[in-house]
This record gives structure tokens, C-alpha cells and sequence, in this order.
């Protein structure tokens, strides 16, 4: 099926193939060869010496991660993926409910986790709010397109949104646009395939896409009428952000949210006494796992973590 045209949203004057039944855990897990370690504190260890889970379907959460890892050096990680169902956007809502409620549960179970961190927009949009009512003891964080820090970085109010058509057709974005529909002209454009590229590493197929998404995008530049804020609203598409760049200009914001996902993450942390002082100098404070082949997650992260000694030294 051919991807919807791009919709432009005017500013108003101002005045996989297992059962996705939500009770399930995923068919099969595989942990990450990179590091073997268990998760779990040891005996005796506090609250705050518990590990931080970060899941998407797929590579895309490493981008949320790396920046997890940078703003919280001291905290352990849980990255999972779940690349038999992936990618998240290109299934119906119902199924992305599933799986997300079904990974959540499992990682809380297995690894004690202290914090969740829901590193893709569209399971956000569809089953944050069921998380955090089956998931009381554990703070958990979504994503959504950065919106509104778009809004306060544009000058020309004009603003290009790149996203899953999921997360576009949302209840959860369509609320979100709505309340600042006021303040820009948002241009909202369906990536239908990007993601998967990303996934693939096919680099012909991301180059191609992302020539077409962003041509459908609008006119680019700072100019008045001129598109001058990009925001990518998936986490995979920072991965493709030097593609992206090569055909919007120099002078073009990129935004995406891994920087403020960070950051509320280490307020909620903060506010609850969970932030982790230290690790053992020994510990890489990751251990990554996947529903499906874990080779292309141990290839990503490689590629997007290079500064992880576990990942590295594989």
C-alpha cells in the first residue's frame, strides 16, 4: 500500500507471529552474548542498586539509551528488544498493546526493575497509561514527539513531523497536536518503511526514503513559509539523522527525545531516592536481549554504543 500523502495541519489565528494476547510473555527470549551477567542486585542490595529496563521492538531505543547512559553513568540497564514483532509502527494497535504490556511484565518480573523507560512512540502512544496502572511501584517513562520543543525552537512556524503512521493516527499525538495546532503549521508526514530500513541497515533503502519523506515534507530553510524545525518522531530515525540532514540543510533543527527522556527519567529517580550512587568497576552496567535474532541488536549496539566496554569488547 503507497503511503498517504503528507498532511499539513494550518496554525489558527491567535485570539510478529506469536499470540499476542496481552497475559503472554514473548514465545522466546534470547539473552545478549555480550554480557551474561544476571541482572538482578544482589542479595541485600537497595532499591536504588536495581536495574533500569529500556525496551522498543526493535534497534530504535538504543538512540533513547545512549542518551540513558550518558545523563545516569552510575545506573545498570536492561535493554530489550523485541524484533519478532517489530517494527511496533506497522502493526495494529491492538497487537502493539500486547506485546508491550506482555514485555513490561517480564522484565519486571525477571529483573526487579526500579524504572521503565518505553523507548518508542508508538507503544507510548497506545499503552502508557496501562503501564503505569499495572506498573505502580516502578516509574515509568514514555516518548512522544517533541512537539512542543519545536514549537519554542522555530522561527518561521513552520514544523515538519516525521513519524510511524501509528503514532500519527495515536488518540494520545492527535491530543497533542490538537493543543498546539494554535501556535504552528504542522506538517505531519508517514514514514511508512523507514524504521524497518533503519532496521535492516539497508542504506540504498534509508537514503531513498528519507529523500522522499523529507520531500514531502515541504521547503526547507529559514525563510518566512519555510519548514525550519524537523522533528523525528520515532526513536530510530536518529540513526538516519546525517541522511535526513543531507537533504534539509544545515540551518534545519532536528529534534528528537532522547536528551529529555533522560532527564525525567533522573528527576523521577531523584524524587523517589532510586538514583544509583555507584556500580562495581566490573559491572558495564548493561545487558541487552531480544524476542528474536539477537545478532543485528548486538551489531547496532556496537555501531551506536562504541563507548559501552561490553559491547566493544565482544
Amino acid at each position: 500500500m503507497p503511503a498517504a500523502p503528507a498532511r499539513t495541519s494550518p496554525a489558527r489565528p491567535s485570539g510478529r507471529s506469536a499470540s499476542p494476547a496481552a497475559s503472554s510473555r514473548p514465545s522466546r527470549w534470547k539473552r545478549s552474548e555480550l554480557n551474561l551477567q544476571a541482572s538482578d542486585p544482589a542479595p541485600g542490595a537497595s532499591n536504588a542498586g536495581r536495574p533500569i529496563g529500556v525496551f522498543d521492538s526493535g534497534i530504535g531505543g538504543l538512540s533513547v539509551l545512549r542518551a540513558l547512559r550518558a545523563e545516569l553513568p552510575n545506573e545498570r540497564f536492561v535493554y530489550f528488544a523485541d524484533t519478532a514483532h517489530a517494527p511496533y509502527g506497522e502493526r495494529n494497535e491492538g497487537h502493539v498493546i500486547a506485546r508491550t504490556r506482555a514485555v513490561s511484565a517480564d522484565l519486571s518480573a525477571r529483573h526487579a526493575i526500579k524504572a521503565l523507560v518505553v523507548a518508542c512512540n508508538t507503544a507510548t502512544a497506545a499503552a502508557i497509561h496501562l503501564l503505569r496502572a499495572e506498573h505502580p511501584g516502578v516509574a515509568v517513562v514514555g516518548v512522544e514527539p517533541a512537539l512542543k520543543p519545536a514549537v519554542a525552537a522555530s522561527r518561521t512556524r513552520r514544523i515538519a513531523v516525521l513519524a510511524t503512521r501509528a503514532t500519527l493516527a495515536s488518540t494520545k499525538f492527535g491530543t497533542l497536536h490538537a493543543a498546539l495546532a494554535e501556535d504552528a503549521q504542522f506538517t505531519l508526514v508517514p514514514c511508512d518503511g523507514l524504521a524497518r530500513a533503519i532496521e535492516a541497515d539497508d542504506r540504498a533503502q534509508i537514503a531513498a526514503l528519507c529523500a522522499r519523506y523529507v520531500g514531502e515534507a515541504g521547503i526547507f530553510g529559514t525563510d518566512d513559509g519555510q519548514v525550519d524545525t524537523l522533528v523525528l518522531g520515532c526513536t530510530h530515525y536518529p540513526f538516519a539523522a546525517d541522511e535526513l540532514r543531507r537533504h534539509t540543510g544545515a540551518s534545519v533543527r532536528l529534534l528528537d527525545t532522547g536528551v529529555p527522556v533522560a532527564l525525567q527519567t533522573r528527576r523521577l529517580l531523584a524524587s523517589s531516592g532510586l538514583l544509583a550512587e555507584r556500580r562495581a568497576a566490573e559491572d558495564d552496567g548493561l545487558l541487552l536481549e531480544s524476542s528474536g535474532d539477537v545478532r543485528p541488536l548486538q551489531s547496532a549496539a556496537r555501531r551506536w554504543l562504541a563507548s559501552a566496554d561490553a559491547v566493544v569488547g565482544a
